[in-house]
């Protein structure tokens, strides 16, 4: 039998940032944006600031009005990708599964490592390496298959490991909330919740007929997780793509109120993306937007283009149409995201469209490539498309040198 680890840093950016900073390390802490800007949410809080009811994803203004004495600070990207860094070498040190999960969690696969000694115990044994090695909090679950071993690291926290054994995992797992298995998010858990089902349980127990007919072939997926059936394998560390997608977000300086407001930021959005696309040398089959209204409700959408692309233009456009497809502007929109996935090298050949003019393509693709050294060399605005013009206030935001770094994907 398999025994997988996954291993979660615990409040990781907020637990750097009061590792380094001794003068907040006992005050209430949490890492995000710009609030006289609006910038975002709540990306990390630490105990303190939890036991304020301040919560991860939260407006920042939510969490000022629940602790006022708040300490926010701006995220550190390389500072938190050298310690994720750090912690992938103490994982190596046991086996070469390695799996990252984000920045801040990973699966480890020490079946074949054990020697003589279980999982828990060497669960226990990183646990505490990375408390004396690196200062920071590890809570790591312990299981057979990667879903369950995800499920155990989120089961208590901080800095606890958490066991799910094959032979009594439904006395542990079935009666917690649906939305704790990997991949129910809100959305699909409200959806759950109007048929009855609310627990894992009753996920795994519920036939696959309706399962199908609600989610098509994501519902079986969600059953054989509920029923402990997940095989995947922990991918080796060196197999990796070093990166899956690539996105930014953006909460707007003020409520976006109709199409024009959501093209301009949109516009801002796909400029950053395509350059950092270009950047490391990728091009991209699917878009996803994230929408959020002004009373915090989010959904995301997702569309295929019709080639690989790199070009700002046509990830604006797909990102667009997308949005005017899908909202029907019930309330304003607060903030947008935008990521790209299916990468591919952008020197590997790929198939030309037929209806699309591939010599102007190829054009617009240098003359970005272009842009791009001028934006590098004196700053995001010294260009930028007329129509980008018409709102400044929106314009202004630079995700580029702000971004956020989303989690890769489970499949």
């Amino acid at each position: 039998m398999r025994s997988i680890l996954h291993s979660d840093c615990n409040s990781f950016y907020a637990s750097v940032e009061c590792l380094h900073r001794p003068e907040i390390r006992c005050k209430p802490v949490a890492v995000g944006g710009d609030p006289e800007q609006r910038h975002g949410i709540i990306l990390a809080k630490n105990p303190l600031a939890g036991r304020y009811g301040v919560k991860t994803g939260q407006a920042l203004w939510q969490a000022r009005q629940k602790c006022p004495g708040l300490i926010i600070v701006p995220p550190n990207f390389p500072l938190y990708l050298r310690f994720s860094r750090l912690a992938k070498e103490i994982y190596l040190d046991y086996t070469d599964q390695v799996e990252p999960f984000g920045l801040d969690e990973a699966w480890l696969d020490i079946t074949g490592n054990l020697s003589g000694n279980t999982g828990t115990f060497l669960a226990e044994e990183i646990r505490r390496r990375i408390k004396r090695e690196l200062g920071i909090t590890v809570s790591i679950g312990v299981s057979f298959n990667k879903v369950f071993a995800k499920l155990g690291s989120d089961y208590k926290k901080p800095d606890a490991v958490t066991v799910i054994e094959k032979s009594t995992y439904k006395k542990m797992v079935w009666p917690l909330p649906a939305g704790d298995l990997l991949y129910v998010g809100p959305s699909t858990q409200r959806r759950l919740s109007s048929y009855g089902i609310h627990t894992i349980g009753e996920l795994a127990q519920s036939p696959l007929h309706l399962l199908r007919s609600l989610f098509g072939k994501y519902g079986e997926i969600l059953h054989c997780f509920a029923n402990g059936l997940d095989v995947s394998p922990v991918a080796k560390y060196d197999n990796q793509p070093t990166v899956k997608s690539i996105g930014n977000s953006a909460t707007a300086p003020r409520d976006l109120l109709h199409n024009e407001d959501v093209r301009i930021l949109l516009s801002v959005l796909a400029d950053s993306v395509g350059r950092r696309l270009r950047e490391q040398g990728f091009k991209a089959r699917a878009v996803s937007i994230h929408i959020r209204d002004a009373d915090l409700f989010s959904f995301s959408r997702q569309a295929v283009f019709p080639q690989y692309t790199n070009i700002t233009s046509e990830i604006l456009e797909k990102s667009f149409s997308l949005f005017r497809q899908n909202y029907s502007w019930g309330k304003p929109v607060r903030s947008i995201g935008m990521h790209v996935f299916d990468l591919t090298g952008d020197t590997v050949p790929t198939q030309a469209n037929f209806f699309q003019d591939e010599k102007k393509r190829l054009r617009l693709e240098h003359l970005e490539k272009a842009a791009d050294g001028l934006k590098n060399r004196f700053g995001t605005g010294i260009l930028q498309p007329a129509s980008q013009l018409i709102d400044r206030k929106l314009s202004q935001i630079d995700p580029k040198n702000d971004h956020n770094i989303h989690p890769v994907g489970f499949f």
